[in-house]
């Protein structure tokens, strides 16, 4: 029976010769999986070493059947994991390790963005008091309070402000604020405490000019927007105009999260493809009225170009962010494609981009935006590799009006399959699923395709000549549209759910089953179904923790008799308490009473203190350090953000230093053992941690 089986195998994955390749790409991204999931840092020469070594088998085992193969696939996850190991190399340097100031910071301004209240400005070639240079940080991110005061592009200005390092989670498995800032070259965040000072100006040079010029573009772009549209629609304008969404207000956000229209405003591979396809057309249109040019010369190849270059130019303008530099390379790839008269849709396009894309950035692999793009355009890729023979028939033999009817009908199954595909990275990333994505995007898009991104290129030539108010007023009609789409949609019952955090193994099985639906053609990638449907039971697993304590000790939180968590504060630790409550599937939660009986009888508080009960366990959760000699005497743990006596007989003690250590913890009980989870464990001993000791991860006591 096993042999009939493995024989069934091995024939399939004969027939799929052809779609090996496709698998290239996600050996490189095990390579660089693995190596981010390293609890310490590993020699510089692992990667590269593993490369010789696998080369050299492969030369050795080369006349065999099936051993150069399974070589081959293994130097994949060797290139991914030399990858990251020299991307990490590359942009190691120096990060605050302790706040400081207020100081007058001095430093040349690299970027800016305007938010709803003020703004934010990114400083390079920096001066900080009270740091040595060689532990000066290459970048840091500063908050302004007054607009008014941003500084331009490319001048070097001294600001008073208050800078620290990056923040880490604020919860085991919580998104890493300093991973993030550590690849994109921050060392340092913080907010000016007294106005800007210019001490020079934009500097002369080329290149500098050349930057310098791009950002002050961007930014008197913004500020003519919001000059003649302003409110909601200019900042959803310049979002898509600029590529800054940090001046659209925080409830037009929610409603776009909570109504699936998020993805409209990251300038990602709809908008990219927008522009290269309305260029390509209107050139191509164009070109063709003339005679002679369409009888002599290659008017679909010259669009291409045309196209490819303007796509190139509206990832300059929107500022270059990670997605956008995907997206540009993916529709560049498949304009090349057209240039050497080949099919641009194809599954092995977006093998390559995606090969290209982790071996400049491997650390785009663990973000959202990575996995959602890309997840998006392979099952709909996969998806029309097994619809599009019947849909091309259907198209064939109908009219114009059931043409127009498979139009809609195309915009509703493709906005029902990239919802389906990137369902899991939200739940993952986000905890939230929004159940009326689709009906939000059936109006949305096509709202954004045939109105509002036509009219951006008519704003971006309109421009130069200040002729620009016209059309971003009707821009602003549109966009108006869209934002009604958002606020009714997320306002419908049930319009979206919060679910609690996953296991960090759920994501990684579900994409390997997804990866084995798509990449095959055989009937074997059914296969893929169970590991995805596997990873969406881990919702079921109820594994949140019963205590939750902040790096600080300021906030605590415990899980109370009817499953919900009930935080100690209001108002200490609000980020902190947003992030706890969302992973928890949570909006609000109950707060522990400052006297009496609280968690549903589980808790008992006096001005000392708290005690929490839950499954044979006595938690002491300290205020006053006077209490806790008596508490060490009496209970099983003890939590406070005082420093704990020496000898303290509790059998868990997690006070002010182990805190200062270890970071946040996550404690989960159960009859007879504890089991402790911290931020430092999670994020190990690599470049980008700077805690001092990393124990075992989800150790036992």
């Amino acid at each position: 029976m096993v042999r009939v089986a493995l024989r069934a195998l091995a024939d399939c994955l004969a027939a799929e010769r052809e779609r090996w390749i496709l698998w290239a790409p996600v050996g490189i991204g095990t390579g660089v999986a693995g190596y981010f999931a390293l609890p310490v840092e590993p020699p510089g020469w692992t990667g590269a070493a593993a490369v010789l070594v696998l080369l050299s088998a492969m030369l050795l085992v080369r006349r065999r059947a099936v051993a150069p193969l399974v070589c081959l696939a293994l130097l994949t996850v060797g290139l991914g994991f030399t990858a990251a190991q020299i991307r990490t190399a590359s942009v190691t340097a120096p990060a605050l390790v302790r706040e400081v100031g207020p100081v007058p910071v001095t430093g040349r301004v690299i970027a800016i963005d305007r938010l709803e209240k003020g703004g934010r400005v990114l400083l390079g070639d920096l001066s900080i008091p009270r740091v040595e240079e060689q532990a000066t940080p290459r970048r840091i991110r500063l908050r302004l309070r007054d607009a008014a005061q941003l500084p331009m592009p490319g001048e070097r200005v001294r600001i008073v402000a208050v800078v620290g390092p990056p923040g880490v989670p604020v919860a085991p498995g919580a998104y890493d604020f300093a991973r993030a800032a550590f690849f994109a070259g921050i060392g340092g965040v913080g907010y000016a405490v007294g106005p800007v000072q210019q001490v020079e100006p934009v500097p002369a040079g080329a290149w500098a000019d050349l930057m310098a010029g791009t950002e002050r573009m961007r930014l008197t772009m913004a500020m003519r927007i919001d000059g003649a549209v302003g409110g909601a629609e200019g900042g959803v304008i310049a979002a898509l105009m600029t590529g800054q969404q940090t001046a659209i207000p925080e409830q037009v956000m929610e409603d776009f999260r909570g109504s699936g229209l998020a993805h409209l405003l990251s300038i990602s591979g709809l908008h990219v493809g927008l522009v290269a396809g309305l260029v390509f057309f209107a050139v191509r249109a164009l070109l063709a009225l003339v005679e002679a040019l369409a009888l002599n010369w290659p008017i679909k190849k010259i669009a291409a170009v045309v196209a490819m270059a303007a796509s190139f130019c509206y990832m300059l303008v929107v500022g270059s962010p990670v997605p956008t530099e995907r997206s540009v390379l993916m529709t560049g790839l498949a304009l090349a494609a057209i240039l050497m008269d080949r099919n641009p849709f194809s599954m092995r396009l977006i093998a390559f981009a995606a090969t290209v894309v982790i071996v400049k950035e491997p650390e785009s692999l663990l973000g959202a935006s990575f996995q959602m793009s890309f997840g998006a355009v392979a099952a709909l890729i996969a998806a029309y590799e097994v619809i599009s023979p019947y849909w091309t028939r259907m198209r064939r033999e109908t009219g114009p009006v059931g043409r127009a009817a498979l139009h809609l009908a195309g915009i509703a199954l493709t906005s029902v399959i990239a919802s389906l595909a990137t369902t899991p990275f939200s739940m993952f990333h986000f905890q939230q699923v929004q159940y009326y994505g689709v009906l939000a995007n059936m109006i949305a898009v096509p709202v954004t395709s045939f109105w509002v991104m036509p009219l951006c290129l008519v704003v971006y030539l309109a421009m130069p000549f200040g002729t620009e108010q016209l059309p971003l007023t009707a821009m602003g009609w549109g966009v108006t549209v869209i934002i009604e789409t958002a606020r009714v949609t997320a306002g419908l019952p049930g319009a979206s759910q919060l679910v609690a955090a996953m296991p960090g193994f759920a994501l990684p099985v579900m994409v390997c089953g997804g990866l084995w639906l798509a990449l095959w053609r055989q009937w074997w990638r059914l296969l893929g179904i169970p590991p995805m449907a596997a990873g969406l039971l881990t919702l079921m697993l109820d594994d949140r923790p019963d205590i939750m304590v902040d790096g600080a000790g300021k906030l605590m939180a415990v899980r109370d008799a009817s499953g919900a968590l009930a935080l100690s504060s209001r108002t200490a630790g609000r980020f902190a308490a947003e992030v706890w409550l969302r992973r928890d599937g949570a909006q609000e939660a109950d707060t522990w009473p400052r006297e009496g009986i609280g968690a549903g009888g589980m808790l008992s508080c006096d001005r000392a203190g708290c005690l929490y009960r839950s499954k044979g366990h006595t938690v002491a959760l300290a205020k006053a350090r006077q209490a806790l000699a008596e508490d060490c005497a009496v209970v099983d743990i003890v939590i406070s953000a005082d420093p704990a006596p020496r000898g303290c007989a509790a059998g868990l003690v997690i006070d002010l230093w182990r805190l200062r250590r270890h970071g946040a913890h996550a404690i989960r009980l159960s009859p007879g053992s504890v089991r402790v989870d911290t931020v430092a464990a999670d994020r190990g001993l690599r470049p980008w941690t700077s805690t001092v000791e990393a124990p075992r991860k989800g150790g036992d006591r």
